[in-house]
């Protein structure tokens, strides 16, 4: 059990009216502003009994998403304030006993509430204008050849069990396979919520050292690979793309033969001829579908130029891009002679690499948001 130093007038208060009221937040310095939130549920409950609310379809679902979403929150807050008021009372019956039980169980439902009211603050942090969307992520290999390619699909899988941990769905829009193993790149759309806020923290260059299975002589090589995530824009994001800029060509999708071999020219490449962006699509049988994923994956790119041609910095959303190669990696992964992956934005490590390759993200992609979390803080 933690040890844990409670004040021996335990008595929670909220500070912003209420009864009971969830505590500040001690990691980041942050303080849930509750009433903020009762204040905008308010507003969103009138809102969402406006005679006139499904005169516009797009806009009732977006009141009604997050008013959900806002007492799924207050939900939370409310549920630790109930269990503070109780611990509270348990805390004084312990302290006029003396009942050393009493207070083990004092402390246990204090780690408790700390953990519920970690998960709500890591919600807060995942407040960004597409924070709670889809996400389109994409892999490429870079330096390390033959390595590199089979590095792309070892992140492949880890970005699939991540995602099949989280309840997201994961789709492939696009593979082009490697000449000897692996793949050389790969586009895949994660969706479930908040897809996008935990997955750009991964936007880089991530590197691998291991003993090669690819090297006759058992050497240890290191490999490099991508990563770029976007947000999968819904459709009250416009992005003006004009038919007359666009080159569009048919080509026949890859397959691993026989049976299997797509006969026709289903997939999609196009090309915005302003920007020099291609994208391509090749995971549908129908042309129609693989066009549509084509034109998903253009409108973020497009969305993401024109942002950061606005903003002036790259990495104020998505994160600098730099060389696939030395020196310019967010996160190691050694395999040998030792096992750890250290993270060279925030410093954190872990020894367990295989955990992480099975998806372990998380410690990663929460210290990443606090950092920038913290950072915003300071400019402000």
């Amino acid at each position: 059990m933690k040890s844990r130093a409670v004040p021996p007038s335990f008595r929670p208060s909220w500070s912003n009216g209420c009864a009971c009221s969830a505590p500040a937040s001690t990691s980041s310095g942050g303080v849930f502003d509750v009433a903020g939130l009762r204040a905008r549920l308010n507003q969103l409950e009138a809102d969402s009994a406006a005679p006139d609310l499904w005169d516009d379809r797009e806009r009732a679902e977006r009141i009604l998403r997050e008013k959900g979403n806002v007492e799924r929150q207050l939900g939370i807050f409310d549920a630790a304030a109930a269990q503070l008021e109780d611990a509270g009372v348990l805390l004084e019956l312990a302290q006029e006993e003396d009942d050393a039980a009493t207070r083990a169980e004092v402390s246990d439902r204090l780690d408790a509430i700390e953990a519920e009211l970690d998960a709500a603050e890591l919600r807060l942090l995942l407040g960004g204008e597409h924070d709670r969307g889809d996400a389109i992520l994409s892999i490429n290999a870079g330096a390390g050849g033959t390595d590199a390619c089979d590095w792309a699909e070892m992140l492949i899988r880890m970005y699939l069990r991540w995602s099949e941990a989280h309840g997201m769905k994961a789709e492939e829009l696009d593979r082009q396979d490697g000449d000897e193993a692996g793949v050389r790149s790969t586009t895949l759309l994660i969706s479930g919520e908040n897809a996008y806020g935990h997955l750009k923290t991964e936007e880089g260059v991530h590197r691998l050292v291991r003993i090669s299975p690819f090297d006759a002589n058992h050497r240890r090589q290191t490999a490099f690979a991508a990563v770029s995530v976007l947000p999968d824009l819904d459709d009250s994001i416009v992005v003006d793309i004009d038919e007359k800029d666009l080159r569009i060509d048919t080509y026949r999708a890859g397959g691993k033969g026989g049976q299997h071999v797509n006969k026709t020219d289903s997939a999609v490449r196009i090309t915005h001829i302003p920007s020099g962006i291609v994208v391509q699509c090749q995971n549908e049988r129908s042309q129609l579908k693989n066009r549509s994923a084509a034109m998903k994956v253009l409108r973020a790119r497009l969305w993401e130029r024109a942002r950061v041609e606005q903003e002036q910095k790259m990495a104020a959303l998505a994160g600098e891009k730099k060389e696939i190669g030395f020196g310019s990696q967010i996160r190691s992964y050694t395999l040998h002679p030792s096992q750890r992956v250290k993270d060279h934005r925030t410093d954190v490590e872990i020894g367990n690499a295989q955990a992480v390759l099975d998806g372990d993200l998380d410690r990663f992609m929460r210290a990443y948001l606090m950092q920038k979390a913290s950072h915003t803080g300071e400019k402000a």
